[in-house]
């Protein structure tokens, strides 16, 4: 099942032929939108069909692609960092619990976690938020709370977004060697826990650099 949105297979399979169908930078920058705002949609019904589809027909660009979905997950991390700016605390948390929130799939254990992640992470949280499900959408919410530096938000997000959008680039870019179309959704579907890992694996290996830089033991240089 794709993260962050329970869609059967036939409404999953529906969205990704669809995408298949329309596939197009602009639909590219739409959907990963839509994923990176506060109505929650699968990266992983468009990013690895785009890349097959650059791989295998030559109609787009793989390294545009990624650049492109890149773009559109800062556009909607930064309409959830304006809204929690605008409307404050109180009502994203009343947003939430209201029946709109639980359709959009949000709701205040979700948007706590998120906040208590980024009181515990700080801003590089930000980078590190866009690699860990279930964080990845609504570490925007927090950000905005705390009125993040705009540039710096903007510059963590997008680093983030664009290494998760490189792993889903390089699933579509490898299917497209190995695997049809006919079999790309149930290869997207199998290898979804993967790619889950992956970006378990890699926002670990982030934090752990960020914490030995932050506390490795200084060398103390005496200038003669």
């Amino acid at each position: 099942m794709l993260d962050f949105i329970q869609l059967s297979i036939i409404d999953a399979s529906g969205i990704f032929q669809w995408v298949i169908d329309n596939a197009g930078y602009g639909l590219v920058f739409m959907l990963m939108t839509i994923e990176s705002s506060f109505i929650p949609f699968p990266s992983e019904v468009v990013v690895p069909p785009a890349a097959y589809l650059a791989t295998t027909k030559g109609d787009m660009n793989l390294f545009i692609v990624v650049l492109v979905a890149t773009a559109g997950a800062i556009a909607g991390a930064l309409i959830n960092y304006y809204l929690s700016v605008w409307i404050g605390r109180p009502l994203v948390y009343r947003f939430a619990n209201s029946r709109l929130g639980h359709a959009c799939l949000i709701d205040e254990s979700k948007v706590d976690k998120a906040e208590r992640y980024f009181d515990r992470h700080g801003a590089v949280s930000t980078f590190i938020g866009r690699l860990i499900p279930a964080v990845r959408q609504l570490i925007s919410i927090p950000a905005g709370l705390a009125r993040m530096n705009v540039v710096k938000f903007v510059v963590f997000t997008g680093l983030g977004a664009l290494i998760w959008n490189a792993v889903l680039a390089f699933l579509g870019w490898w299917l497209g060697k190995t695997v049809p179309l006919d079999e790309l959704f149930e290869k997207v579907e199998q290898y979804n826990d993967y790619l889950t890992y992956a970006g378990l694996a890699i926002g670990v290996v982030c934090l752990a650099i960020i914490l030995w830089n932050a506390f490795k033991p200084r060398k103390n240089t005496v200038e003669s």
